[in-house]
């Protein structure tokens, strides 16, 4: 092997930024490489080959205006990174590191860590509908959280409807306990965990009261026209063919509407076709709508999310 290389990170913020969670974004570029890579304090010892060693600089050296700002990285930053190297995007990668979409309460910038979500993220700013299928941990429902309140505190809308049908996987309503709002709520909460990422717990109530944001259960949508607003249909892979006719025609004047869901992950009887497929096949030509998808190589959750997702389609596939 023979030849050794030094990169400073500058300060130890930065290193752990770079390193993630036990070193696994180093141990990653190591494997990806071949090179043997061990992080010092702030400083990056490669070994290896002469292109082993100039490949590792490469990642990291892309990877720097997220790590040189303490911005911790994600292996999916890790992989996005040596695809932009692959595919000669490296302008496309620059694009979506500056594309801030939202800050948290915590100061944590919010931004694609892929170039299909960077899609996504540019149909959610650009079109009046979007479709947006994928397995779990893609971002779907999340990013398009956060770009629609921020569009509400920009006072671009003056609504945020969050809905999904009240279908869930081996449980009904009938079953839970308490009122209608309490009843509601396990369906809704991870449109309320996007929403606490942003906004103050105390503002939300507020909020609601008033009717700025409003989450309810899909039901709530008929007879309405959703005008000056910025609406989220989650799951949708749990609604029937006429549900999602029903929501799609709600539709109003100066309206937003993002449709989520995995098509493969329905908890509908299984004579009942999904309305999201459906309307997917009904609607792929219509001028105006954006489709986008995300794959496996989109999760952004834990990297064991990713492992879990690929075994299962493996296992699922005949």
């Amino acid at each position: 092997m023979g030849n050794h290389y030094k990169l400073g990170l500058m300060s130890a913020e930065n290193a752990i930024a770079l390193a993630g969670p036990h070193e696994e974004n180093i141990k990653r570029i190591a494997q990806q490489t071949g090179a043997i890579v061990v992080l010092r304090g702030s400083e990056l010892s490669i070994a290896g080959t002469e292109n082993q060693i100039n490949r590792t600089r490469q990642i990291v050296e892309t990877l720097e205006p997220t790590w040189s700002q303490g911005q911790a990285i994600a292996i999916t930053d890790v992989m996005t990174a040596i695809h932009a190297l692959d595919t000669h995007r490296e302008d496309e990668l620059k694009a979506i590191q500056s594309d801030v979409v939202a800050r948290t309460r915590r100061g944590q910038i919010i931004r694609a860590k892929t170039f299909r979500q960077q899609q996504y993220i540019k149909a959610l700013r650009q079109s009046d509908l979007t479709f947006c299928t994928g397995p779990a941990g893609t971002g779907k429902t999340f990013l398009a959280a956060m770009v629609a309140v921020k569009a509400l505190m920009n006072e671009e809308y003056e609504r945020l409807i969050l809905t999904r049908p009240a279908v869930e996987a081996g449980e009904r309503l009938g079953f839970l306990p308490g009122d209608l709002q309490e009843k509601v709520n396990p369906y809704l909460r991870p449109l309320y965990d996007a929403l606490h990422e942003l906004l103050d717990p105390e503002r939300i109530p507020q909020l609601m009261e008033r009717g700025v944001i409003e989450v309810a259960p899909l039901a709530y949508m008929r007879g309405r026209t959703l005008s000056n607003a910025f609406v989220i249909l989650d799951e949708a892979q749990n609604t029937t063919p006429a549900q999602m006719k029903m929501v799609l025609t709600r539709l109003g004047f100066n309206s937003r509407m993002v449709v989520t869901g995995d098509v493969t992950q329905t908890d509908l009887p299984h004579y009942q076709q999904s309305g999201l497929a459906t309307a997917i096949k009904i609607l792929a030509k219509v001028e105006g709508i954006a489709f986008c998808e995300l794959t496996k190589a989109d999760v952004v959750r834990h990297q064991l999310v990713q492992r879990i997702v690929a075994a299962y389609e493996k296992f699922e596939t005949p």
